[in-house]
């Protein structure tokens, strides 16, 4: 991999919350255009990893790279300028705006054309459409991580980072979220996932990347799993 075609590249990084020194050392590169996903038990680090991309946590230490440019001093809101979209596992929609208000409230990254139009936004998410006059505390929990996820693609950002997008949705959010994800990726979006639902991550990513105890301890592609089977699940097990 070029330096050139890396979106994110992180080097030693080190993250406290506090005295909690929550990644340790943590590295890995993700090129334009790829998807990743991190997984791990509860606690492993992988949403701190995203968090600490953005200048989320408190003391961070090592490099992060994005679109070439150290970042490890940078405030967050200049982060996010570079490029990045984060949709946080919390979804942090405006629950009194409607879902069409808090799809036109981010502001653009760059020129006023970046980021998808609502047009766009209504073809990949019809369910979107049908409720873009419904304020945010009327949509089902499905609808809501939709939206969350679909502020962010107004925004312009190129690198997406996704935490826990999945969790606890019905299976046909589930396929609507991962057949987002496919044309996102035809776009040439750059993704990293922090995903528990392992089967909808290895059918989306290029690799996937275990933590334990805020450091990366393997990559596998998805042609090697079921050959790893056995050592995946005592990765995973609880």
């Amino acid at each position: 991999m070029s330096i050139s075609d890396e979106v994110l590249a992180l080097k030693n990084l080190h993250a406290w919350y506090g005295e909690s020194h929550v990644l340790q050392g943590v590295d890995f590169q993700v090129r334009a255009g790829e998807a990743v996903t991190l997984l791990g038990r509860n606690g492993a680090g992988r949403t701190s990893t995203l968090r600490a991309v953005l200048g989320l946590t408190g003391r961070r230490r090592g490099s992060v790279r994005l679109f070439g440019q150290e970042t490890i001093g940078m405030a967050t809101h200049r982060i996010a300028r570079l490029g990045v979209g984060y949709c946080p596992e919390e979804r942090g929609i405006f629950a009194s705006l409607t879902c069409e208000e808090n799809l036109r409230l981010p502001p653009h990254i760059g020129d006023a054309d970046a980021g998808l139009s609502l047009d766009e936004i209504y073809a990949l998410f019809p369910n979107l459409a049908e409720r873009r006059h419904s304020p945010g505390m009327a949509l089902s929990g499905g609808e809501q991580q939709m939206l969350a996820l679909a502020r962010i693609l107004r925004t312009g950002a190129r690198l997406l980072l996704l935490d826990e997008i999945s969790e606890g949705l019905a299976p046909v959010i589930v396929d609507t979220l991962r057949e987002a994800i496919q044309a996102l990726r035809e776009r040439g979006y750059t993704i990293v996932l922090v995903e528990q639902n392992f089967h909808f991550a290895a059918g989306l990513c290029d690799r996937l990347l275990f933590m334990e105890h805020g450091r990366l301890i393997e990559s596998l592609a998805p042609a090697e799993l079921d050959a790893q089977a056995e050592r995946v699940a005592r990765l995973l097990s609880v």
